[in-house]
């Protein structure tokens, strides 16, 4: 069992996996897609300890009233990402893996970015305040990344 770190990003993934698949493989897959897992045998494997990398699914709950659906908690290490990339970030936890055969439907609930992360953001070259006011949008975050 994987007790998850201060400076672990947390995502929740709702789930439905294939006829036949266990919700527990199913968040397992994900952790694995969404990190250092494969399809195929890659040579650099033996250079490096991928456990050091690997996203874990470390709970999985049921959703409430919906048949064959469960909510998938994952951790993904630090090192995984590139510092001050929120592309990276979303490249490696939304990118390929919602094509993933074991899954039926995927659908990233919640997702949790630990200070120690947001500190390697630098933000905008002029400012905030600047943003803000060409966007005029006031009191929320903003984000804007091609995937």
């Amino acid at each position: 069992e994987y007790e998850t770190k201060d400076t672990d990003i947390l995502a929740a993934f709702r789930v439905t996996p294939q006829p036949g698949v266990p919700p527990e493989e199913a968040g397992a897959a994900v952790a694995a897609e969404s990190s250092t897992g494969t399809w195929t045998t890659v040579w650099t494997d033996g250079l490096t300890s991928l456990d050091r990398y690997k996203g874990r699914c470390y709970h999985i709950e049921p959703v409430a009233g919906e048949e064959n659906q469960f909510i998938a908690y994952v951790a993904y290490p630090l090192d995984l990402f590139e510092e001050g990339s929120v592309t990276n970030m979303f490249t490696s936890i939304v990118g390929n893996v919602f094509g993933f055969k074991a899954l039926r439907a995927l659908r990233l609930e919640d997702l949790r970015i630990p200070t120690a992360y947001i500190k390697t953001f630098q933000g905008p070259p002029h400012g905030i305040q600047v943003e803000r006011d060409k966007l005029n949008k006031y009191c929320r975050g903003l984000l804007g990344c091609t995937i």
